[in-house]
């Protein structure tokens, strides 16, 4: 079986590398040939913003693989059970597969897929909803007693990089 590799990050401190490992070393397991990774370090709710996903659904309609190996169904969207389905169908309709690592039953056959994947997506979305209610309100709790939140002043946006002097020196030089 040719298979390609999803990987997604929310963020760039975040590592791909946790799931790439693990996702690789369950190709060989299963005596399956890695043909392509397709990985990116974008929140999934950036709508547009995952072009890696973009090429990936256009190599699938191609047929370059036959099976998608994700670490976990939120990888590819928290928009909900009807984004994950989405992605589901569209590869399904190609003839590739989405194998999830870390929910066995994608690999199980038939109808129940579609409501487990439709499952899955709703939790994604409600795990996210809860996360950002909660920032929410940790900030509303920060102002409301007048405590200031994230950096201290000064910290902010404070460019670090060095700097030419020669640029210095040139402006001086003119007036």
């Amino acid at each position: 079986m040719r298979v390609a590799i999803y990987c997604r990050t929310s963020t760039v401190e975040q590592e791909l590398a946790n799931q790439l490992d693990k996702l690789k070393e369950y190709i060989n397991q299963k005596d399956w040939r890695l043909v392509e990774v397709y990985q990116e370090q974008e929140s999934a709710w950036k709508v547009g913003h995952q072009h890696e996903l973009a090429r990936l659904k256009t190599d699938a309609s191609k047929r370059k693989f036959d099976i998608v190996l994700v670490w976990a169904l939120d990888r590819l969207s928290r928009e909900g059970a009807a984004a994950i389905l989405n992605i589901v169908d569209r590869l399904k309709i190609t003839g590739v597969r989405l194998i999830s690592y870390q929910e066995s039953w994608t690999e199980a056959p038939g109808e129940i897929g579609e409501i487990l994947y439709a499952i899955a997506g709703w939790v994604a979305r409600m795990e996210s909803q809860r996360r950002s209610e909660r920032t929410k309100a940790g900030l509303e709790r920060v102002r409301k007693y007048g405590s200031k939140s994230g950096k201290k002043i000064g910290e902010r946006g404070k460019d670090k990089s060095k700097r030419k002097k020669s640029g210095y020196y040139k402006r001086f030089e003119k007036e």
